[in-house]
């Protein structure tokens, strides 16, 4: 039997096609999967937010609404295509002022400057396709303030619950705690909550 805590050995590069970004993007999409309902209660108004991968916006825009004029959502993705879709649909929607976008790469999420500064960050449907999945948590682990969350969501029909273990022991590791997450229908859904006032 495979010890969970082993790390897994690094994964093939793979990335969402931009025509998935559209479908992920979809209206319908709210049926299932309400952003408000998921993300409201751990967003104010005026807050720092990270969106990471965040293709076309499904949850980007709704996290913009949530932080207010005086809030910001940085929503970072690795295809240029997906944020350009995003900035579309966040011009149509005149939420353009409150989301920043940023193009990643494989290696490096950019979120420095961001580092224990940020209320939540989301990480869904992403961490199956990184190559170095404990780099990647980590980023996203700095940029959560004390006090603050990091909502970790997998698509059940692409990853394992051992795999899904894995990306759970790696936050665990990094001195994020759980608390009760969120139930999303068929997601594998964690959050943590780093310790503080």
């Amino acid at each position: 039997m495979t010890d969970p805590t082993e790390p897994a050995p690094p994964r093939p590069r793979h990335v969402c096609p931009v025509w998935v970004g559209h479908l992920l993007a979809s209206p319908v999409r709210r049926l299932f999967e309400n952003p408000t309902a998921i993300l409201g209660p751990y967003v104010t108004p005026g807050s720092i937010v990270v969106d990471v991968g965040c293709a076309m916006g499904f949850h980007s825009l709704e996290l913009a609404r949530l932080v207010g004029d005086r809030g910001r959502v940085v929503s970072v993705d690795i295809q240029q295509k997906m944020l350009d879709g995003l900035r579309k649909r966040a011009r149509r929607k005149g939420l353009d002022h409150r989301i920043e976008t940023r193009l990643c790469s494989e290696n490096e999420l950019g979120l420095d400057d961001l580092a224990g500064r940020a209320e939540l960050v989301t990480v869904f449907n992403v961490v199956h396709e990184t190559p170095d999945r404990k780099r990647f948590l980590a980023e996203c682990a700095e940029a959560v303030r004390t006090g603050g969350r990091l909502l970790l969501s997998e698509p059940q029909h692409h990853v394992s619950e051992r795999d899904f273990d894995l990306e759970v022991a790696a936050v665990l590791d990094l001195g994020l705690s759980l608390e009760p997450a969120p139930v999303i229908r068929r997601r594998l859904t964690r959050l943590f909550r780093r310790a503080g006032v």
